[in-house]
This record gives structure tokens, C-alpha cells and sequence, in this order.
């Protein structure tokens, strides 16, 4: 076990069973923090539940108001963002352990400036005490969300060496560290390491989830839909995450050309619900615009999805779901919200502000055919940049096979090229090339 060394604040009152100090030492709510905590890295639907029963142990408990305001930051939503903000305004002054100092800080940081100056507050407790399984899974959660790949492997990297097969919650540490490497293009190990994390703990989705992305990335269609299938039992359970290895199980039936398969997914698993969550909208959207990029209609399914865009239009908390609202927009033929969408990314603030100036308003524009300022956007250009947005590599394929169908119908050669070569970087070639129009599109 990894020694952990005192705290430099206030003395800890009470530990919990994963190691995290608290200025409670309340048993009952000890405990159910603690099952919050693990419920986050397997993706539980009860974390609120146990956040709910650690404050009335121990009403205030700083950990516990820290924990919930972060699970809202992560939805990135103005609606959670606004709740998240009530919760730190709710956090108690006085003493406070390091650890628990660490949350209050990372969730200030996180609605300062958005998620990666969360993840560094959090970063930086975990050079002191790496074997925080809460820590672990929060700030690679908040580095994938503000597109810090590299940052995800950095951390995962410098933790591991501090953790051994007896901690609790080792074997979701090695679910992190597969994706982390995973999206750093190294396939080999980020599949030996998701093996390892599910030996030890078969219920991890994120381990289940990064496996599946080496088939997704690899190009084996059959072999990723035999994975997720043979977990179904360990992630059909858990929360909403279960809809995004869906919509993995949806794309490699694509693949597979089994187009009756992908969509019977979307609408039993993926969209049965009209959700508003990003992650579940994105889900969606990107499934259809795959679709209709083959020239497969999906008959009405557009409609709810471009109804909860217009409704978010000016919504600039995470450009990544914004622009996945653009899409919905596109789909529909609604040209002026589209265009309401796309003006309004100028005024994302923070982070995201930054996104929106690199890559977020070229690729809205360009999406859109919008010239700017007499020039159009550099499409090669544009599709290496678009880690910052955040999500992973597969996700944002969505974007990249759009802008090569962009060139492609502009005639640009020598940006569709480009584009290709950026996917071929991250990917196995697969069927994209045989989708691009070979002569350039004629104005109408």
C-alpha cells in the first residue's frame, strides 16, 4: 500500500475506505462518500443518492458538496453549470483537510476557467498523494472534457507507479490509463492495459469502453461488436454511459453494413429517451449524420434532436456540444438558428473561449459555408486541430469526415488529402475515401 503522508492543513478527522481524509468522522458518511466515489469510476446511477446520504450523516460535509458540484460542471449544461455554482456557494468555511480543499478548489477553478484548470488542482494533489482513486478518475474525466489527451496520459502515466493490485480501485485506475493510451494512438498497450483492468474488475465500462475503442481505431468492426456484446451484463447496468457503448456497438454494425442493426440501437438504447445530456445528444447526433453521410434516411428521428437545438442555440458551456447542435440544425435545413448557433460561439468565455477562436467558430463556419472575411478556413488545418474541443478521437470523426467531404465538394484536393492523412493517423483507412464526390459541388 502507498504510504500517504499527513495532511499540511487542518488535522484529518476521518478516512475513508478509498483513502480520501475528511474533516468528518461520521462512519455513515465515510462510507457513503466513499461509495459515491466508486460510483463514479463504474459509472453507477446512484452517485446522487450517495452524495444525498453523506449530508444527512453530515450536513455540509465538504467533500461531498465538492463532489456533486463537479459531477454538474462534467454535464456542461448551463442548467448543471448554474446548480454547480449554488454548491460552491453553499461550501462551508473554516478548516478543511488537503484532500478536501483539493475538490473545493478544483470545482472553483472549473467554473473560473473551465475543465483544465480543474484538472490541474487535481493534478497537482496527486503528486502528493497519487493513490486517490477519486482524484484519478476526476481529473482524466475533466481533461478529456477540455481536450488535454496528452494531459490524460501525463497523469495516468505518473500515478500507476504508485498503485498495486491490493488498492481498492486499482483495476479502475488501469481502465484510465488504456484510454488515456488509447487516444495517444498507442493500440497495444491501451489493449493490454483495458485487459488487465477488467480481469481485475469486470464491471469497469471505462476499461470495456477503451478496448472497444482499439477495435473502433483499428478498423476490426466484427471483433469490437463481439466485445461489447460479450460484456453486455457489466455495462448494461450502469447510468447513461451504457447508451455511449451502444452507440460504439451502433458504428461497428455500420461498418458491418448492417444499417437495420445500428438503427434498432438508436432507438432501443442510444435515443429511447429524449435526453438532454450532452453526451447522450451526441450519441445520437453523430449516429444519424454517419447516416446520412451514406445517404440513408432515418425518416423523423432529425426532428427532436434540431427541436433541443434551437431551444440551446446560444448555449456556449462546451463548443464540442454546440457543434454537435449545429449538426442537427444542418440536418434539418434550419438555416437561421444554424447561423444564430454560429455567431453565438463568439461569446464562449474561459477555456472555451479559447476553443471557439482556434477551432470552434472555423469549423461552425465552415460547416455552415460561411466565408470569413473573404477567405475560407484552412480544412487541413482545421481537422488537426480539433483535439481541443474535447471527447475522444472517435468522437470527433464525426467532424473530420465532414470537413473531407467538405474539400471533397470544393474541389480542394490538397485539404482533402490532408484530411485523410490526419485520419489515417489516427485510424485504420476505412470506407470514407469512397464517400468523397470526385468533382467538385456546382453553386446552385
Amino acid at each position: 500500500m502507498t504510504h500517504l503522508p499527513p495532511d499540511r492543513g487542518a488535522p484529518a478527522a476521518g478516512i475513508d475506505r478509498l483513502g480520501l481524509r475528511h474533516t468528518t468522522q461520521h462512519p455513515a458518511a465515510l462510507a457513503a462518500f466513499a461509495d459515491a466515489a466508486e460510483g463514479l469510476a463504474a459509472y453507477r446511477r446512484d452517485v446522487p443518492d450517495c452524495l444525498e446520504r453523506a449530508l444527512a450523516a453530515a450536513p455540509g460535509m465538504p467533500a461531498a458538496l465538492a463532489l456533486r458540484g463537479l459531477t454538474l460542471l462534467l454535464a456542461a449544461r448551463a442548467e448543471t453549470v448554474a446548480a454547480a455554482r449554488r454548491v460552491l456557494s453553499k461550501l462551508p468555511s473554516g478548516p478543511r483537510t488537503d484532500d478536501e480543499a483539493a475538490l473545493a478548489g478544483a470545482l472553483a477553478a472549473g467554473l473560473a476557467t473551465g475543465p483544465l484548470a480543474a484538472a490541474e488542482v487535481l493534478a497537482t494533489a496527486l503528486r502528493r498523494r497519487p493513490g486517490l482513486l477519486l482524484f484519478v478518475k476526476l481529473a482524466t474525466a475533466l481533461c478529456f472534457l477540455g481536450g488535454d489527451g496528452a494531459g490524460m496520459r501525463r497523469l495516468t502515466a505518473a500515478v500507476l507507479p504508485a498503485w498495486s493490485a491490493d488498492m481498492p480501485g486499482y483495476g479502475y485506475v488501469l481502465g484510465c490509463h488504456a484510454f488515456a493510451l488509447e487516444e495517444a494512438g498507442d493500440y497495444a498497450a491501451a489493449e493490454r492495459f483495458g485487459r488487465a483492468a477488467i480481469a481485475h474488475t469486470p464491471a469497469d465500462p471505462w476499461a470495456i469502453h477503451a478496448v472497444a475503442h482499439v477495435h473502433e481505431m483499428t478498423g476490426q468492426p466484427a471483433a469490437g461488436a463481439a466485445w461489447i456484446e460479450a460484456r453486455r451484463a457489466d455495462w448494461q447496468g450502469c447510468n447513461n454511459f451504457a447508451g455511449h457503448l451502444a452507440w460504439h456497438l451502433a458504428l461497428f454494425r455500420l461498418a458491418q453494413g448492417d444499417v437495420a442493426a445500428a438503427l434498432d440501437l438508436y432507438d432501443r438504447e442510444i435515443r429511447a429517451e429524449p435526453s438532454e445530456d450532452m453526451r447522450d445528444y451526441a450519441n445520437a447526433v453523430s449516429l444519424l449524420w454517419r447516416l446520412r453521410q451514406h445517404g440513408i434516411a432515418v425518416g423523423p428521428r432529425w426532428q427532436e434532436l434540431a427541436a433541443i437545438a434551437r431551444r440551446r442555440r446560444g448555449e456556449t458551456v462546451l463548443l464540442f456540444a454546440a457543434l454537435h447542435r449545429l449538426l442537427a440544425l444542418l440536418a434539418v435545413g434550419d438555416a437561421a438558428a444554424a447561423g444564430e448557433l454560429v455567431a453565438g460561439l463568439a461569446h464562449a468565455r474561459g477555456e472555451q473561449g479559447v476553443v471557439a477562436r482556434q477551432v470552434g467558430l472555423p469549423l461552425g463556419r465552415a460547416l455552415v459555408g460561411v466565408a470569413e472575411a473573404g477567405r475560407r478556413a484552412e480544412l487541413g488545418t482545421l481537422a488537426a486541430g480539433l483535439a481541443a474541443l474535447g471527447g475522444s478521437n472517435a468522437q470527433r470523426d464525426v467532424f473530420v469526415r465532414s470537413l473531407a467531404i467538405l474539400a471533397a465538394e470544393r474541389g480542394d484536393r490538397a485539404a482533402r488529402d490532408a484530411i485523410l492523412a490526419v485520419r489515417r493517423r489516427l485510424r485504420a483507412e476505412d470506407r470514407l475515401a469512397d464517400l468523397l464526390p470526385t468533382q467538385p459541388r456546382r453553386a446552385a
